[in-house]
């Protein structure tokens, strides 16, 4: 495993700092962590799909809401970035293991509990929100064993945010890849009974999602273990500290309540679609699922922004974090091209990965060539976001997704694609001029200078 420190470093000369090539080394392995998790949805989608379109949209669905749920803490747990990288920047290397207990005692008692409560009310909740009989019973049969890696990978989300907090992205992919070949040979034996293991369809998709969460966990655990980690950076076991949970608190709970919002006008959006049928539910799926192939990245790319501009904050050197939230974003565009290109060349031959169904994939092939604008726009929105993530100004931007998420997405979507009967392309197009406002509001607030005052 890469000693994190070879990665970036504060000592680089100054005209080095904040470069193309410094986000890129940082940026890679997590672009690669990233699209190795979406190949963990991409691969239980295909093989779910093959079940039938109910089925494939009961996945999407169930995965939609659970994640709505639990982002809370995922989010909060993403703060120890900050934490981290800051204190790395101004040289006090041994306060950063500390941040990984407290985010420990913070977050696994919480997503426990919160596991639990879903699990008993998922068959009420699912009944609220209206679907099909047969996709509610599908979903059913999905979440429950899910559930089971909840905490897995919010404890994997403590680790994750420490090893990127002191610049080491490559670990966080090596345990990435382990998880996910444990899914996939997990969900191919389980989905369609083989491998000597029973058929337990979608039920099966859960259980092997949920196995490889648990996975990815302890690979983590026995990485922040290491003798090298615990001389530099001071990881061995620290009992809690209130004081640094309420400041973990006060700075992750606005960036988990923007993942939150956000999420929860997507699962409301979802539920939209869901209503017009079990098909226009698995063409949505499947569109989402290529969709995160692009916003992935942009998530890797937004990961090595907040290190590097809260690293630099650390530092005390604004001009490297101004130039390393430039850099993010050039790069950003340049993938979020790529990707363009791609949605706009092939839409059918993308659609047929997790479906047959030619209804399915009529309805897919606009919505891959709307994607194309949607991900590229979605893209600058995640970046900048992130960058603000690494000054510490969460709450600001909280506040901001939440107005449009409310105020903008979720009513454009209805206006347009139930009440004027736009149907899925309608709904996706106001979903698209939503990211438009979102990426320009939060470019916006980066280029104006004012994280510049704040303190954590």
């Amino acid at each position: 495993m890469a000693n994190p420190t070879e990665i970036v470093s504060p000592a680089l000369p100054i005209a080095a700092r904040g470069t193309l090539r410094e986000v890129g080394l940082l940026a890679y392995p997590v672009i690669l962590t990233q699209l190795s998790a979406t190949v963990m949805g991409i691969v239980d989608s295909a093989m779910v799909g093959r079940l039938g379109a109910t089925e494939l949209a009961a996945v999407g669905f169930a995965g939609v809401w659970s994640w709505t749920v639990f982002c809370l803490f995922f989010g909060a747990a993403s703060g120890i970035q900050t934490f981290v990288a800051q204190a790395d920047g101004a040289g006090r290397r041994r306060e950063c293991g500390g941040w990984a207990w407290q985010g420990l005692y913070l977050i696994v008692p919480t997503t426990l509990l919160s596991a639990a409560a879903v699990w008993i009310a998922a068959p009420t909740l699912l009944g609220w929100l209206g679907p099909s009989a047969e996709l509610q019973e599908a979903a059913i049969r999905f979440l429950r064993p899910r559930l089971f890696g909840i905490t897995g990978i919010a404890i994997a989300f403590v680790w994750i945010s420490f090893f990127r907090g002191v610049g080491d992205t490559r670990t966080p992919l090596y345990a990435a890849v382990t998880a996910n070949v444990v899914n996939a040979v997990l969900a191919y034996g389980l989905i369609f009974g083989k491998l000597g293991l029973p058929a337990w369809g979608v039920a099966g998709a859960g259980t092997a999602t949920a196995v490889g969460e648990w996975i990815y966990a302890a690979f983590l655990a026995v990485a922040f273990g290491r003798s090298a980690l615990a001389e530099r950076f001071a990881t061995r076991f620290v009992g809690p500290r209130p004081a640094d949970i309420r400041r973990l608190v006060r700075m992750g709970i606005p960036v988990g309540g923007q993942w939150m919002i956000d999420m929860a006008s997507f699962a409301v959006f979802t539920t939209l679609v869901a209503r017009m049928g079990d098909t226009q539910m698995a063409a949505s799926q499947a569109f989402v699922m290529l969709l995160s192939m692009s916003f992935m990245q942009a998530i890797g790319i937004s990961v090595a922004a907040s290190t590097l501009v809260g690293r630099y904050i650390g530092a005390e050197d604004r001009q490297a974090a101004i130039r390393s939230f430039r850099s993010a974003q050039k790069f950003a565009g340049i993938l979020g091209g790529a990707i363009a290109a791609l949605f706009l060349s092939v839409p059918d031959l993308l659609l047929r990965i997790f479906t047959g169904d030619p209804e399915v994939i009529s309805l897919g092939v606009p919505l891959v060539r709307l994607g194309a604008l949607f991900q590229l726009l979605d893209a600058f929105g995640i970046v900048a976001s992130g960058s603000l993530r690494g000054a510490g100004d969460t709450r600001w931007p909280f506040l901001a997704q939440s107005a449009l998420a409310w105020g903008l997405f979720v009513p454009l979507a209805y206006l347009l694609g139930v009440r004027l009967a736009g149907g899925l392309i309608g709904a996706w197009i106001g979903g698209t001029v939503y990211a438009i406002v979102l990426a320009a509001t939060l470019v916006y607030r980066f280029q104006s200078g004012a994280w510049q005052r704040i303190r954590i």
